[in-house]
C-alpha cells in the first residue's frame, strides 16, 4: 500500500539549489527609494487607475511613439505602405463598379459583426469592405520593421485595433442595416428600450450592484446543485465534498483547485454541464476548493499563503478523511498554476501524497501568454498596485474589462449594439450568471503573481523559491494530463503546451475545441465538439506544438470520458459501499469510503456548514 506521509531528506543531502543566487518567490513591490510625500504619489496614481480602468497610459503611448519614429525615418517602408493602401483602395472601387463581385476583404473568423445578410447590400456592403480595408492597412502598417521592438509593433497593433473598433460601421445607428431595419419595425421602440437598457448597466457601474440571478439560475437550485456539504474551512477557503452518486466509488479521490479570480461553482453550473456532477456520476469522490473572497483587510495575504493554507490545507484535509491514499489534484486556470507550483514542492521535499496531477487552461510558462501580456510592464503593475494600495484588493470588474478588450468586437461591441441600439435583453446563460457574480485578489497576492509569474516568468527560468528554497516543475514524476482549448485568449493554447517543455513525466496532452471557459465545459452530446489527444512517455523527446498538431488528428465528442477513464487508469480501483449509517458524532451524511486495497473504512464527515459561506 502506497503510504501517503512527508518523506524527510536526510541533512547529507545536497541543497538543490546550492550555489544559485538567493531568490525569493515573488517581490511584494519595486525596489525604489521611499520619501515622505509618497501616500500623496499613490493616491493620484490610484485614482487616475479607477478612471482609467486600472490601465496605465504609459505603455500605449511608449509604443506609439517607438512605432511613429521608426517609420518617420523609413522612407521606403512609408512608400510601400502608400502602395498597399493605394490596392486596398482599388479593390474596395472595383467591387464598388461591380456589385456582383466577391468581396475582397472578409472579417476575422472571430469578428461577427458582418453576419446579418443585409451587410452584403448596397450601400451597406460598400461600408463594411472599407472598414475591412482599413483594418487590413493597419494590420500591415503595424507589422515589425527594422530596429522596432517586437513587443511595440503588437502593441501599436493591439491600439490600433482598438480604434478601428470603435469607429466601426456597425456601431452606428445610421450605417448599420440591421439597426435600420429594427428602427422601422418596431417605430422606434428598440432606441428607447436602448436607452433604458444604457441607464440601468450606467447606475449599475457607478454604484458597484449587481443584479439578481434571473429566475432559473438560483444557486443551489439551478446553478451549483450538486449535493455536497462543507467538510473543512479556514479564513481562505472551504473545502466541499461531493455525495457520491454511485454504489461504488473509486479508491482515490480528486482535488479541485479552481482559480482565485473566479467562484468555484464553474465547475458545477448547470446538471447538464457540471463537471462535478459528471465525476461523482463516474464513480469518484470529489472535493472542490471554494475560496473566499478577500475584503480589505485581507490585503496581505499573499502567494505562500495561498499555495501553503491554500492548496496544502486541502490535502491535508483530504488526506485526514482518507488516509493512506494518493489524490488526484486538478487545477483549473490560476488554480492550475499554484497546484503547479505546490505540486513542485512536494516533489522537491519528498511529498509523495499525489497519485496524479492535471492543469486545465493553466499556465507555467508566461512568455507566451498572448495579448494579456502586451501592457504588463513596470509601469502598468505599479499602476494596479497603487489601485490595489488604497482599495486593499483588485475587483473582478477591473479584470474582466481586461480580459473583454481582447475580442473587444464581440466581447464589448456586439453586446453593446444588441442591448443599447436593438433593444435586446441579454439572454441568460448559465455561464452569464457565473461570470457577474464577481471576485476580488488580495492586493499583495495578486502584486507577487503579476511580477513573479507573468513580468518574470520565474517559475520555468528556474528562479521562483518556495521557503527559500527553488523548485523545479522537472522534478514532477506523477502521470499528468494537460488540457488546453483552441481558441482561448486568456491562456493560449501554445503557451499552455510548454508544459510538455519543462517535465519530463508521463504527460497526456489534450486540445480541446472551445475557449478559455466553453472547451473545458465541453461534457459529453455537446454539438459540434473535437479534441486532440496524444501521450507523451516519461523522458520521451519534445515535439514542438505545430508539429504536434500536424500530427495529430481530430476527435469528434468530449474530452471528459478519456479524462475519467486515464484517472481510472492511475490506481485505486472501485471499492466498496459508498454510503454508511449515521455515526457516533450525529452526522447524517456519514460516508463510507474505500482505502486503496479496497476495503469499505465507514468514517463520518465532519460537515460544517453549506458550501459558499465564506
Amino acid at each position: 500500500m502506497t503510504k501517503n506521509r512527508k518523506k524527510v531528506k536526510t541533512p547529507t543531502d545536497p541543497p538543490r539549489d546550492a550555489g544559485l543566487p538567493a531568490v525569493i518567490a515573488a517581490p511584494p513591490v519595486a525596489n525604489v527609494p521611499k520619501h515622505p510625500h509618497e501616500p500623496l504619489d499613490r493616491a493620484v496614481s490610484a485614482a487616475m487607475a479607477r478612471l482609467s480602468g486600472g490601465v496605465s497610459t504609459h505603455a500605449f503611448l511608449e509604443a506609439w511613439s517607438d512605432w511613429a519614429q521608426h517609420l518617420a525615418r523609413a522612407p521606403g517602408r512609408q512608400l510601400e505602405l502608400a502602395e498597399h493602401a493605394q490596392r486596398n483602395l482599388a479593390k474596395v472601387m472595383a467591387m464598388a463598379a461591380s456589385p456582383g463581385s466577391p468581396a475582397p476583404f472578409a472579417p476575422k473568423p472571430y469578428d461577427h459583426r458582418f453576419d446579418p445578410a443585409g451587410w452584403q447590400k448596397p450601400p451597406f456592403r460598400m461600408w463594411q469592405q472599407g472598414f475591412l480595408a482599413m483594418q487590413d492597412w493597419w494590420d500591415h502598417a503595424t507589422q515589425p520593421v527594422r530596429g522596432l521592438r517586437p513587443d511595440d509593433a503588437e502593441r501599436t497593433r493591439f491600439l490600433a485595433r482598438q480604434t478601428l473598433d470603435v469607429l466601426s460601421p456597425s456601431n452606428s445607428p445610421m450605417l448599420n442595416p440591421e439597426i435600420i431595419a429594427e428602427t422601422m419595425r418596431s417605430r422606434g421602440r428598440n432606441l428607447t428600450d436602448g436607452a433604458a437598457h444604457f441607464a440601468h448597466d450606467a447606475a449599475k457601474t457607478l454604484t458597484g450592484q449587481r443584479d439578481p440571478a434571473p429566475e432559473g439560475y438560483q444557486l443551489g437550485k439551478d446553478l451549483a446543485c450538486t449535493p455536497g456539504h462543507v467538510v473543512f474551512r479556514n479564513d481562505l477557503f472551504e473545502l466541499i465534498q461531493y455525495t457520491p452518486q454511485t454504489p461504488k466509488v473509486h479508491a482515490r479521490p480528486i482535488l479541485i483547485v479552481p482559480a482565485w479570480i473566479m467562484k468555484y461553482y464553474i465547475l458545477d453550473l448547470s446538471p447538464e454541464n457540471s463537471m462535478v456532477r459528471y465525476l461523482v456520476g463516474q464513480g469518484f469522490t470529489v472535493f472542490m476548493i471554494s475560496w473566499c473572497n478577500p475584503t480589505a483587510e485581507q490585503r496581505d495575504l499573499s502567494l505562500e499563503d495561498y499555495r501553503k493554507r491554500g492548496v496544502m490545507a486541502a490535502l491535508d484535509a483530504v488526506c485526514a478523511i482518507l488516509p493512506n491514499t494518493p489524490v488526484h489534484a486538478v487545477g483549473y486556470c490560476l488554480g492550475g498554476t499554484i497546484l503547479a507550483i505546490a505540486a513542485a514542492t512536494m516533489a522537491r521535499d519528498g511529498d509523495d501524497r499525489l497519485a496524479s496531477v492535471t492543469l486545465m487552461a493553466a499556465q507555467v510558462d508566461f512568455a507566451e501568454a498572448g495579448e494579456l501580456l502586451l501592457f504588463l510592464d513596470e509601469s502598468q503593475i505599479a499602476f494596479l498596485e497603487d489601485l490595489m494600495w488604497e482599495q486593499g484588493y483588485l475587483d473582478r470588474p477591473q479584470m474582466a474589462r481586461a480580459f473583454a478588450t481582447i475580442r473587444a468586437e464581440d466581447l464589448i461591441w456586439t453586446r453593446a449594439v444588441q442591448r443599447y441600439f436593438l433593444g435586446r435583453e441579454d439572454v441568460p446563460t448559465d455561464i452569464g450568471v457565473w461570470l457577474s457574480d464577481t471576485t476580488r485578489m488580495p492586493a499583495t497576492m495578486h502584486s507577487q503573481y503579476l511580477r513573479g509569474l507573468f513580468l518574470e516568468n520565474r517559475l520555468t527560468a528556474g528562479r521562483f523559491a518556495v521557503e527559500d528554497r527553488v523548485i523545479a516543475l522537472k522534478d514532477l514524476s506523477v502521470p499528468m494530463f494537460v488540457v488546453a482549448t483552441e481558441s482561448d485568449h486568456i491562456a493560449p493554447w501554445r503557451s499552455v503546451y510548454k508544459t510538455r517543455l519543462f517535465t519530463n513525466c508521463d504527460l497526456t496532452f489534450v486540445l480541446t475545441r472551445g475557449g478559455h471557459n466553453s472547451g473545458i465545459l465541453s461534457e459529453p452530446g455537446h454539438a459540434r465538439r473535437h479534441y486532440r489527444i496524444s501521450h507523451r512517455p516519461g523522458g520521451a523527446l519534445y515535439v514542438g506544438p505545430d508539429a504536434w498538431l500536424a500530427q495529430t488528428s481530430a476527435t469528434p465528442g468530449s474530452w471528459w470520458p478519456d479524462w475519467a477513464e486515464w484517472l481510472a487508469e492511475q490506481g485505486g480501483r472501485f471499492g466498496g459501499c459508498a454510503f454508511g449509517g449515521q455515526g457516533a458524532c450525529g452526522c447524517p451524511r456519514r460516508l463510507c469510503i474505500p482505502d486503496v486495497a479496497g476495503r469499505a473504512l465507514v468514517r463520518s464527515v465532519a460537515c460544517v456548514g453549506p458550501p459558499g459561506s465564506a
